[in-house]
């Protein structure tokens, strides 16, 4: 996987409209400490971006805004919200990530289907040129490699897509929506061959089948050598299951932040 200091840029959520105002107006971003991702922990994050979610309307489920970072630090939550004084975690720590204003990104970076993100790291370069969600992951070089076969081909695809089944949430490589079901394509590296982890693949093969997907699973070698033969099987995979699912997405420029609001 990429160095994470070189993943300058995290992509967090937002939800609701009081968070996107203390953005906008107060200049800051709350970030639970047990929950923070490592670009976060290290204190290596330089930028903040802002995936939306449907509490903005047409404008959900997209990146529209992002900020430089002016300062981190750890506080206690009832320190950023002391008026909660019956909130269960106000004693619990936080990262307060200080901001400067909101910028408003070139282009909107939006999902092509609803989909489950809480944090993305990235770099800059990627935030700055990404056309979707899926541009701005950087992952192993197996995936990478799978990834740029797959947009070769024409085969749309989600990547590191987060789904809950059988009471658990599991994050899938990439995840291949057909017209008569759903692939779940896995690249799997050397540590997949450890036995704990065959068993643990077995029984997350098990669950995502019963609900309904296909797993596909490709050794990291294959991936890199095999490329026709993966490739032979996936369209296989997806011309039995009737053909790719087209989800098309509609981009509506980013309004300017000084009225930019959302209903709840």
């Amino acid at each position: 996987m990429i160095d994470s200091i070189e993943k300058s840029v995290l992509v967090a959520i937002i939800n609701n409209r009081r968070d996107f105002e203390i953005a906008r107006d107060a200049h800051w971003y709350r970030i639970p400490v047990k929950s923070a991702p490592d670009n976060v922990r290290k204190f290596v994050v330089k930028f903040l971006a802002f995936y939306q979610t449907k509490a903005f309307k047409e404008h959900a489920s997209r990146v529209e805004w992002f900020a430089k970072i002016s300062r981190i630090t750890v506080v206690r939550r009832k320190e950023l919200f002391p008026d909660e004084r019956n909130e269960p975690k106000r004693n619990e720590d936080y990262f307060k990530i200080e901001l400067e204003p909101l910028q408003p990104l070139p282009k909107p970076i939006v999902s092509r289907r609803w989909r489950r993100i809480v944090f993305i790291e990235t770099t800059l370069d990627q935030l700055m040129h990404a056309e979707e969600i899926n541009d701005l992951f950087h992952e192993s070089p197996i995936e990478e490699r799978l990834w740029d076969l797959l947009r070769r081909e024409g085969i749309s695809a989600e990547r590191q897509y987060f789904v809950c089944e059988g009471g658990n949430r599991y994050c899938l490589d990439f995840a291949i929506f057909c017209k008569k079901g759903k692939i779940n394509v896995e690249c799997d590296g050397g540590m997949h061959y450890t036995k704990r982890k065959h068993m643990s693949d077995t029984r997350r093969n098990n669950v995502l089948e019963s609900a309904g997907w296909k797993v596909l699973r490709f050794p990291g070698s294959d991936i890199l050598t095999s490329a026709t033969s993966i490739l032979r099987m996936l369209k296989k995979n997806i011309k039995d299951l009737g053909g790719l699912e087209q989800k098309p997405a509609s981009v509506s420029r980013a309004p300017s932040p000084k009225w930019h609001s959302v209903q709840n």
